[in-house]
């Protein structure tokens, strides 16, 4: 995933109402929302929200019922006009463009998915998932190589000449999803787009989502009531409560390190065995590094460094802190005993990877003598996992 910014929200506000100037002054003043409202009449649903959405991440926005982020999402490809404020895709404002200059925008460069799958039950699966390139004035031909390789990648290609009520609702789902795809957008926003499913579709159409991120620099918006559905597959979550954007965040710092009151009312009964990884919880403090300079090092001096520090384990590491093994004092003092090296005294273990959740973790770590190391697939170490953690970490879960 690349670093740079993507979509930059500058001070957005979005007031409905008769009275959205006068409103907007009260606002500007101090007013409450429900103050403006008592007032006016009029509903601040986007109060003044900057933010900066990078290139490949899915963003998820979330939110209770009327904290504005369905509202929001729509600003963002100006299907609802804005009050105030700027939405720049790279050096280009949306709020300020024509509408010539917009349409081309929606065309070419954003694509959106509902929560209604919206399908034209008269056309087949393929016409359905050709026509937004129909509009843009791709050809025919073109046209369907492109509807049938988008068909491809949800796996529905095989469905290509069915109509819409002949399919699941998830089947109908993954064909909004193609036809959002289909003139491969850079910006996808999705409004609710999984909500309508039953949980295990649901699920299958996450992975779907997480499976066509793999190898894209697609930025991908995405709105959600459902907390477990945000952090299962946000890179960053902004959290909205009366139309302002309350923390913005990786899943493990909004649970962690939540920024107030409302945040932390709205996290309490997550799972954080399905939303922490092991690198969250993996720390360096817990076992002592020990640099090996070269392979045919003896284990004399590892073994002096845990004597000194009175410590059972160590984790091995070269002089750039790549992880080469873990050693203990009774396999370091059975390599003294054999003239061996001190790699021959790693003792075996499987390390951890970085993206592992604390489910699938529990059992290794329960069932181990030792902590387990966290590395991932180039040798980059993490630090490593204990059971005093796990525990920690499942406990603070329950409480929050």
């Amino acid at each position: 995933m690349t670093t740079s910014v993507k979509i930059s929200v500058k001070n957005l506000t979005k007031i409905f109402g008769s009275h959205p100037k006068s409103a907007f002054k009260l606002l500007q003043n101090g007013k409450t929302k429900e103050q403006i409202f008592a007032e006016t009449g009029s509903t601040v649903a986007v109060n003044n929200v900057s933010l900066d959405i990078m290139a490949g991440e899915i963003f998820v926005i979330m939110g209770l019922s009327g904290s504005g982020k369905s509202t929001l999402i729509r600003l963002l490809n100006r299907l609802i006009e804005p009050s105030a404020g700027h939405v720049f895709i790279g050096d280009d404002d949306i709020a300020e463009m024509s509408e010539k200059a917009l349409r081309a925008v929606r065309r070419k460069r954003i694509s959106m998915v509902f929560q209604s799958f919206a399908l034209m039950p008269h056309m087949t699966i393929l016409e359905n998932v050709a026509f937004g390139l129909e509009l843009s004035g791709v050809n025919s031909k073109n046209r369907r190589r492109m509807a049938l390789e988008t068909l491809a990648r949800v796996g529905l290609e095989a469905y290509a000449d069915v109509y819409p009520g002949e399919l699941s609702g998830g089947m109908q789902q993954r064909v909004g999803l193609a036809r959002a795809l289909a003139n491969d957008p850079e910006i996808l926003l999705m409004d609710e787009a999984f909500s309508a499913l039953d949980p295990l579709i649901r699920t299958e159409m996450q992975d779907e989502l997480l499976r066509l991120q793999e190898n894209s620099e697609r930025t991908i918006v995405f709105i959600s009531h459902d907390l477990d559905e945000a952090m299962r597959i946000g890179n960053r979550i902004a959290i909205m409560q009366d139309g302002q954007v309350i923390q913005v965040g990786r899943p493990d710092e909004i649970l962690q390190n939540p920024a107030n009151d409302y945040i932390r009312s709205f996290i309490q009964g997550v799972n954080v065995s399905n939303v922490l990884s092991a690198k969250d919880i993996a720390s360096k403090r817990h076992l002592l590094n020990i640099v090996q300079k070269s392979e045919d090092e003896t284990p004399h001096v590892a073994f002096k460094l845990l004597e000194q520090h009175e410590r059972d384990f160590a984790v091995v590491l070269d002089r750039y802190g790549y992880y080469k093994g873990m050693v203990s004092v009774d396999s370091l003092q059975q390599a003294r005993s054999n003239r061996q090296s001190l790699s021959q005294s790693f003792i075996e273990i499987t390390p951890l990877s970085p993206e592992q959740s604390i489910s699938d973790i529990i059992n290794d770590v329960a069932t181990t003598r030792e902590p387990l190391p966290v590395v991932d697939d180039k040798g980059h170490y993490y630090g490593v996992v204990t059971k005093v953690k796990v525990l920690q970490t499942l406990d603070r879960g329950t409480e929050a």
